[in-house]
């Protein structure tokens, strides 16, 4: 008798018992802790402001009147619309009373640079509030001007990140059917 079939079934044992303790050195990483609910808040807020303010800064200004239909909001009114919505959850969070306009008035923002400047202090002004209200002013509550309903201080400013979201993405349209490609959909550096 052939004493390979026994020595190759020895070494595939010998083999397959090693495996555990070569997967037992390799050690795991740690798990790192979820961050706080309003880190998470804050890091969203400040994610879809930046892509908002690259926008901005981004669209040609000869353009900023350009709207895909005449039904539609210019570029320009689109970034005043989303910009001009955060103080509605802004104010109420700071105790002041949401502003009497929906829609700020674009004769008031000439200029590209003053629409950028106003889209940057709107994300701005409203990261100060989740920085300000931290975790425990998370459940803080507050009137919903639209609603006229109590809503907590984290639900209302998700709502307005999905506002601007939506906003964000009509924009992305804006540009296509402009010609341009959005900064979010260029490749990479």
């Amino acid at each position: 008798m052939s004493k390979s079939p026994f020595l190759a079934a020895a070494l595939l044992a010998a083999a397959i018992a090693a495996m555990p303790a070569q997967a037992q050195d390799k050690k795991e990483p740690a798990v790192k802790p979820a961050d706080s609910p309003s880190k998470v808040l804050l890091d969203t807020w400040n994610d879809v402001g930046r892509k908002l303010i690259a926008m901005a800064e981004d669209f040609p200004e000869d353009k900023y009147d350009f709207k895909p239909t005449p039904a539609q909001r210019t570029f320009a009114d689109q970034l005043l619309h989303a910009a001009g919505a955060n103080y509605f959850f802004i104010n109420p969070a700071m105790g002041k009373p949401a502003p009497k306009e929906e829609d700020p008035k674009r004769a008031d923002y000439k200029a590209k640079a003053d629409i950028v400047a106003f889209v940057k202090k709107s994300f701005a002004d409203g990261a100060a509030v989740i920085k300000s209200k931290g975790d425990k002013g998370m459940s803080d509550l507050l009137v919903d001007p639209f609603a006229h309903q109590q809503m907590r201080v984290l639900d209302m400013a998700y709502g307005f990140i999905e506002h601007s979201g939506e906003h964000y993405g009509q924009l992305a349209v804006y540009y296509r059917v402009a010609g341009l490609v959005p900064p979010e959909s260029r490749p990479k550096k």
